[in-house]
């Protein structure tokens, strides 16, 4: 009779896999990828080398796993704002500041994830998260084109053009130190954004002012 696991001992396995995710998290956060090495891990992890390996043959298995989880969490995070706001340009506001108030939470780790040179062949997966977040914000954008709070515009490119933004104003090497006054430079880069995307300045500082993000996103 084959073997087939029980309730039990499947919720340990995943946790353990969790444990094992939540450790390289930490260590990504305070070193980078590259500080992600199995041994550390294991050590944060409090189990043994050969436990993560079991999970995870080599560390690029280990550091895409998170990556992957990473992408996931920041679309469930920007469609819980989105889908809090009143209207599809509020939406925009919310996801864009939600976007950079978890990004300055954990600065070194969103640098990590996308702008820190890594493996050759774990490009394919930081260029997924990438696109991922860009796929959100197009679709936010495209929304609010469609009801007439934008104007006409490729919301693909401008998707884009508004990541590179965020990204080289938060967490780029020209990025101004936030310390202390993380809600100014959110407001700011989220007012500049909403500028460069059509929004009618008095619309646009209004939008900024009222947007409430949820408790868990604040930094």
């Amino acid at each position: 009779m084959p073997y087939r696991r029980t309730e039990n001992v499947t919720r340990r396995l995943a946790a353990r896999h969790d444990a094992i995710i939540a450790a390289a998290r930490q260590i990504a956060g305070e070193g980078g990828m590259a500080a992600v090495q199995i041994a550390a891990v294991a050590a944060r992890a409090g189990i043994a080398a050969g436990t993560v390996y079991r999970y995870f043959p080599a560390k690029t298995d280990l550091v895409a796993a998170l990556l992957k989880q990473m992408t996931a969490n920041e679309i469930a995070a920007l469609r819980r704002a989105a889908a809090s706001a009143p209207g599809p340009l509020s939406a925009l506001s919310a996801a864009i500041m939600t976007f950079a108030a978890r990004a300055l939470r954990e600065r070194r780790l969103a640098f990590a994830a996308m702008a820190e040179p890594v493996d050759a062949d774990l490009e394919g997966v930081r260029l997924a998260y990438r696109q991922s977040l860009a796929a959100e914000f197009a679709a936010r954008i495209a929304a609010a084109a469609a009801q007439g709070r934008l104007p006409d515009q490729d919301a693909k490119a401008a998707a884009a053009a508004l990541l590179g933004l965020l990204v080289e104003g938060l967490i780029g090497p020209l990025a101004p130190d936030a310390s202390g006054r993380e809600r100014e430079v959110i407001q700011s880069l989220t007012l500049t954004a909403l500028r460069a995307l059509g929004v009618a300045d008095a619309r646009a500082r209004g939008l900024v002012v009222q947007t409430i993000m949820p408790q868990e996103e604040r930094a």
